[in-house]
């Protein structure tokens, strides 16, 4: 039994019950498909190449094919953009299209997007899901502008724009036909440019679920203080928000826990015993504990010991803080108080003797 819809094709039914067998849509063996691509230019696929294939299956329900041909022409789609791995399935869809007796959209296949190693993006390449990045502290403003540039550029400079900046020149035509590679370093860097943009208000209001959620507790008015007080030295060294907790957990807790590594470069070093004494001296006689304070203070310790600033501060940073790489020491002590410094540096003392 044949049911016609155009000229040169037709569905061809199985004379069996239809729950026992497929329903294929029959290609004529003489008719090739030729289209127009909008990022692909002309596109031709010999008949030889297009089986006679599956529009419903043997349960009675439509394949893919079908049923998206169908749907598209209901709704008017003039078209469709979608990824170059069903660039196959097109010369089916328009010649469904054409039996159905509808016109078929315009079609734009995007280029995969890949990971470093070549292959798919898929989890192995790390996070997936929009939670996933949203978690981490990515901004959607920076997520959108680097997604835009997988397959896509604004002009032959620029890398960062607005999403505004991008919807006004975007233009499908100009959608690269090469795979794009999906680089989470060049990602991150992209983010930090948009923090470090961000005004100071905007970044301390945009990080505090981050830098709660990192922590672990929410903060009180004093320990909120210290943190703004702290914040745009924070915003100057963040990719994501969620680097914030770790930068200022040292601030919050009264168990400092040491870099092993920290620990071991710097130190286990001769000297370091009167790095902390005399540069607890220097701290326990001021009277005003502010940042140029601190800061004459401990550049006072090092003249009196001749050393450098690296030998010097150094030893005191990780004592302070646990790590060799924190926010700026001055600023960092200033904002930990006099007592729970000189505390800290007892603590490191007795640690090392």
């Amino acid at each position: 039994q044949q049911e016609k819809r155009h000229p040169n094709y037709y569905i061809r039914r199985p004379e069996r019950e239809a729950s026992s067998g497929v329903v294929r849509f029959s290609v004529s063996q003489d008719a090739a498909v030729e289209f127009e691509d909008v990022i692909r230019g002309n596109v031709r696929f010999g008949s030889d190449v297009i089986d006679d294939f599956v529009i419903y299956r043997s349960n009675g329900t439509p394949t893919y094919h079908l049923a998206s041909t169908t749907d598209d022409l209901d709704h008017a789609i003039t078209h469709v953009i979608r990824g170059e791995d069903l660039l196959s399935s097109t010369p089916k869809h328009i010649l469904l299209s054409r039996a159905i007796g509808g016109t078929e959209p315009r079609y734009a296949h995007l280029p995969l997007i890949m990971g470093p190693d070549g292959k798919p993006l898929s989890k192995r390449h790390g996070p997936t899901s929009l939670k996933e990045f949203r978690d981490r502290g990515f901004l959607p403003e920076a997520f959108r502008n680097y997604l835009s540039l997988l397959g896509w550029s604004i002009d032959a400079e620029r890398t960062v724009f607005t999403s505004e900046e991008a919807i006004a020149a975007f233009e499908l035509s100009d959608v690269s036909k090469n795979p794009a590679v999906f680089d989470t370093t060049k990602l991150e860097w992209m983010n930090g440019e948009y923090i470090r943009a961000l005004p100071e208000a905007g970044f301390i209001d945009r990080v505090r679920p981050h830098l709660v959620s990192g922590l672990g507790h929410d903060l009180d008015e004093s320990e909120w203080a210290q943190f703004t007080q702290m914040a745009p030295l924070i915003q100057e060294r963040t990719k994501f928000f969620s680097d914030a907790a770790d930068q200022v957990r040292f601030l919050f807790t009264d168990d400092v826990q040491y870099d092993e590594s920290s620990w071991s470069k710097v130190m286990e070093k001769d000297g370091v015993a009167d790095v902390l004494r005399v540069g607890a001296e220097k701290l326990m006689a001021l009277d005003t504990f502010d940042h140029d304070a601190v800061e004459a203070a401990l550049r006072s310790m090092l003249e009196e010991l001749e050393i450098g600033a690296r030998k010097g501060l150094q030893p005191l940073r990780v004592a302070i803080t646990g790590s060799q790489v924190s926010p700026p020491l001055f600023e960092s002590i200033a904002a930990l108080g006099k007592t729970r410094t000189l505390t800290r540096l007892a603590d490191c003392q007795a640690r090392l003797s």
